[in-house]
């Protein structure tokens, strides 16, 4: 049977050629490609801003970065049918595959015209979307016992569609889901069935009875002794994991329901009814069992831990990423180093308003926790500016609407008020698309691009900011202000949000 290979390749008619991606038979030529002239381009890792620069994107990723793209000519693409192609066959003997080539036809091509959408920048600065590197999309009431007692499966989903959509219509791009939801939001995000970031979801919670992953009330019986059911557990939001068997089983469970990575917990934490910050929830034994899972899906683990043997405990049994970390010091810094691993680290932790959230405010048990654990974190900003870690920025919001809002603004606030702009704009971006990317080449959903960058080849995950980032946060929303800080809708500054080639905002 005559079969035919339709091979894309795209130039400018005019002075400066571009080249598109092959691309399979059965993708679509673009409607249109996007240009953005006379941008300054923070790229998510530079001290300074590439000036007076245009931007082409082509379907969902960045094409070209150049000055003076022009924007008179049509955009043209020869679409080539017939002629030689490669095709792969896999062997009946063995596992091999083998390439083979064959000539369909003598070539024949036509041009087809693309329209060229212009976006004048006008001096503003191009940027990557941000990055939630630890988000809790699900965990939408105002405290675990309020999820635990009050909210029921219907509620929660439909609240975490509408925090998904609230964080990428502030810019948030790509969300690192750290633990309480599976793939379903995801998949109905990249169908477009709802508005969203891309997520990189942790699946259910993994610890022990009396960890910062239990959200019983006292009076539950324990899940894995008598197979009762927590409100967290039903909604597989949390996994009880009190051996290296379970341990396994709930790992092998996440990422068969969509988690791109593992979230185990490892120490005790402050929004919570029992587990004191201090408790060190695994033992090495545990915490290797949830990477050799993750290792072998090709994944990591990411792992919720304050207290320093704790964090050292994480690192030298595998985990990839720490999750708040707040005892971090010279020795963590040195073995984060070796081992090639990244925190993150949410800085409201240090704000003398930390109180007034009310999954603290609403425990005497938890408000003492935290004034507890501030006392002993004494340390931790001096520490990073010395050592510089790869820090990812960590909103870790349990809330919905405006709380969220406040919260992440004045987060970002704190990160460059404590590390400076430039750390906390790598931080929101190029750090934690590092971070996202060690879920592999299998389990990553996202695997076309770079996240978190501007560059060739990188996705076309695009914000179009009044002013310099660099030099004042507030143009991507952080604000000095928690609690008291004014209800938003939107952030003024932020004129385009782009995600995949899409664009979501403009207010040009």
């Amino acid at each position: 049977m005559k079969k035919s290979l339709i091979i894309l390749a795209a130039l400018m008619t005019f002075s400066v050629m571009s080249t598109l991606p092959q691309v399979q038979a059965n993708e679509e030529i673009p409607s249109e490609v996007t240009l953005f002239k006379n941008v300054n381009i923070f790229d998510g890792k530079s001290d300074s801003l590439m000036m007076g620069y245009d931007v082409l994107v082509v379907r969902n990723l960045i094409k070209k970065i150049a000055k003076d793209i022009p924007t008179s000519g049509v955009y043209e693409v020869d679409v080539t049918s017939g002629g030689v192609k490669k095709v792969h066959v896999p062997s009946g003997y063995d596992s091999n595959t083998y390439t083979i080539s064959i000539k369909d036809g003598e070539a024949k091509t036509e041009k087809k015209q693309i329209k060229i959408n212009i976006i004048d920048g006008d001096g503003r600065t191009l940027m990557p979307g941000l990055i939630e590197g630890h988000g809790h999309l699900q965990m939408n009431g105002t405290s675990l016992a309020d999820i635990e007692n009050n909210r029921n499966w219907e509620e929660l989903a439909i609240r975490s569609a509408a925090k998904a959509k609230a964080a990428l219509m502030d810019g948030f791009t790509t969300w690192r889901d750290a633990g309480g939801m599976g793939a379903g939001l995801k998949k109905s995000i990249d169908e477009g069935v709802v508005v969203g970031p891309r997520i990189y979801p942790a699946g259910a919670f993994l610890g022990p009875t009396g960890s910062h992953a239990d959200f019983r009330n006292f009076t539950t019986p324990n899940e894995t002794v008598y197979g009762a059911n927590s409100a967290g557990s039903r909604l597989g939001m949390t996994f009880t994991a009190d051996s290296v068997d379970m341990i396994k089983t709930g790992a092998r469970q996440n990422f068969m329901q969509g988690a791109t990575q593992i979230k185990i917990m490892s120490s005790g934490g402050v929004a919570s009814a029992f587990d004191p910050w201090q408790l060190d929830a695994y033992s090495a034994e545990e915490i290797r069992a949830a990477v050799e899972i993750a290792d072998a899906y090709g994944s990591y683990v990411m792992s919720h831990a304050y207290s320093k043997k704790s964090i050292i405990r994480c690192l030298e049994n595998g985990v990839k990423t720490l999750e708040h970390t707040f005892m971090f010091d010279g020795d963590v810094a040195k073995l984060m180093k070796e081992k090639g691993a990244y925190m993150t680290t949410n800085m409201h932790a240090f704000s003398p308003e930390l109180g007034k959230i009310e999954a603290i405010s609403s425990s005497p048990a938890s408000a003492r926790k935290a004034a507890t654990a501030q006392a002993a974190f004494g340390d931790f900003i001096e520490n990073v500016k010395k050592y510089q870690p790869k820090f990812g920025f960590n909103a870790d919001c349990v809330g919905f609407g405006d709380s969220c809002k406040k919260q992440t603004d004045h987060e970002i606030y704190l990160s460059a008020k404590f590390f400076g702009n430039h750390f906390a704009l790598k931080s929101l971006t190029s750090v934690n698309g590092e971070m996202v990317a060690l879920s592999g080449n299998v389990l990553n959903p996202y695997y076309e691009g770079k996240i978190g960058v501007i560059e060739e080849g990188a996705y076309a995950d695009i914000l179009l900011v009044d002013g310099n980032p660099l030099e004042d946060i507030t143009v991507i929303g952080g604000s000095e202000l928690w609690f008291d800080a004014p209800a938003r809708d939107g952030i003024d500054t932020m004129r385009i949000i782009m995600k995949d080639g899409k664009i979501y905002k403009n207010t040009l």
